[in-house]
């Protein structure tokens, strides 16, 4: 089937770059501890702006924070950070890239006690996708009971920039929710064989 042709979520429009991650990306299941790392931090990245502007930068970043290596960037020191901060390609705000370094740390803590970032996270879903049955963009919420609940437990942890709404981003991107509207072709393929939330 000609790609322009497939019946998607309405969000992407009509830009390259989006159209690729929602087909390939966005509500794909992740388990991997550093790849959902680095989608919560970008996730965070963007409060305030729009994913777009993140996502056209998401290459830089990944260049600037060491392919977003936990261990590496815990022990970013104040040099590191004025290099950081004169960076064109990253979003040059201080508290973010200050939260980043932080979030590190406090990952590596989540990491030691459960063993694995992938576990704890996805336990706030119960180990598996929520599927919802969305008709349209409209009725797709911006936060949930679970994001709620993990933007607490993130925060307690020493995670910063991770509220409901950006938590709630963050699952819908990384598969822990799948939000596309029911006509898209990607909702199919990612709910073949599960048992939906609203049906």
């Amino acid at each position: 089937m000609n790609p322009a042709a497939k019946i998607r979520c309405p969000w992407p429009g009509d830009d390259p770059l989006y159209l690729a991650y929602h087909d390939e990306e966005w509500g794909l299941p992740v388990y991997d501890d550093q790849a959902l790392f680095a989608k919560l931090l970008l996730d965070g990245a963007q409060a305030g702006l729009s994913w777009i502007t993140i996502l056209r930068k998401r290459e830089n970043y990944y260049a600037a924070f060491d392919n977003f290596n936990p261990e590496k960037m815990a022990c970013y020191d104040d040099a590191k950070i004025a290099e950081l901060l004169v960076n064109p390609g990253i979003v040059r705000n201080r508290q973010k890239v200050n939260a980043f370094i932080r979030n590190a740390q406090a990952y590596l803590k989540i990491q030691d006690e459960f063993n694995s970032f992938s576990d704890y996270l996805w336990g706030f879903v119960g180990g598996v996708p929520l599927i919802n049955t969305w008709e349209t963009l409209a009725g797709t919420p911006t936060t949930s009971p679970e994001s709620a609940t993990m933007s607490k437990d993130l925060k307690k942890r020493g995670f910063s920039f991770v509220g409901p709404t950006i938590c709630y981003a963050f699952m819908q991107a990384v598969g822990m929710v799948n939000d596309h509207t029911i006509d898209c072709f990607r909702y199919v393929e990612l709910t073949s064989g599960l048992r939906t939330n609203h049906s």
